[in-house]
């Protein structure tokens, strides 16, 4: 579990810190060397690094090479904003370094989201969790949309029971949200899917 203070420190301060610890809760992950990655609707299976020297070898590795790889505690897309391989940074596997960049473009999914909606709903938050596992909302890749500015978000509801990182509990969401795309260098065009056991369904 991520420690509730260093969120509080490092994240976006656009975001309330409940936010930002569901948002890890449900899409991130607890090491901070954590590293997926993901071709088209597979998921490729690598050695789980030990140090960050390792974690960055397997990132600059497989981004770029019709991969999308997510990276750290807030499962960060390696290959959003640069051209190559050399030019990821160690930032990605710096706890701190990879939760402020996480949120703040965690933030940013969240209020496109909401800006769909028209006013701060709870479903708002289930939908953007899945456009950040995804890459995409109606269509819009959202790592890459411009930021809609100031928004008001509202506040996740509770759940009822522990999720796991990364796993959808909240029902059935629209499938245009689930849009799979072929893999590339684009992080956005990741073929992930929130129900983890539906690897390897067809496109």
């Amino acid at each position: 579990m991520v420690d509730a203070a260093l969120i509080q420190q490092c994240g976006d301060p656009s975001l309330k810190p409940a936010i930002m610890e569901r948002f890890i809760a449900r899409a991130g992950s607890s090491d901070p060397l954590a590293v997926t990655v993901r071709s088209g609707d597979r998921v490729i299976l690598v050695p789980k690094p030990a140090t960050p020297d390792e974690a960055m070898e397997l990132i600059r590795h497989y981004v770029g090479n019709a991969a999308v790889v997510r990276v750290g505690i807030t499962q960060f897309p390696a290959g959003l904003g640069v051209k190559g391989a050399a030019e990821i940074k160690p930032d990605l596997v710096d706890s701190c370094a990879n939760i402020r960049m996480g949120t703040t473009l965690f933030a940013k999914v969240y209020r496109i989201v909401t800006k769909w909606y028209g006013n701060p709903v709870e479903e708002a938050f289930e939908d953007a969790i899945i456009a950040w596992q995804t890459g995409y909302f109606e269509g819009t890749a959202v790592f890459r949309a411009a930021d809609p500015g100031e928004v008001k978000l509202a506040m996740p509801k509770e759940e009822e029971t522990a999720s796991v990182p990364g796993e959808d509990t909240s029902g059935q969401r629209r499938d245009s949200a689930r849009t799979d795309v072929d893999a590339g260098n684009d992080p956005n065009k990741a073929a992930m899917r929130v129900d983890l056991s539906g690897i390897g369904g067809t496109k």
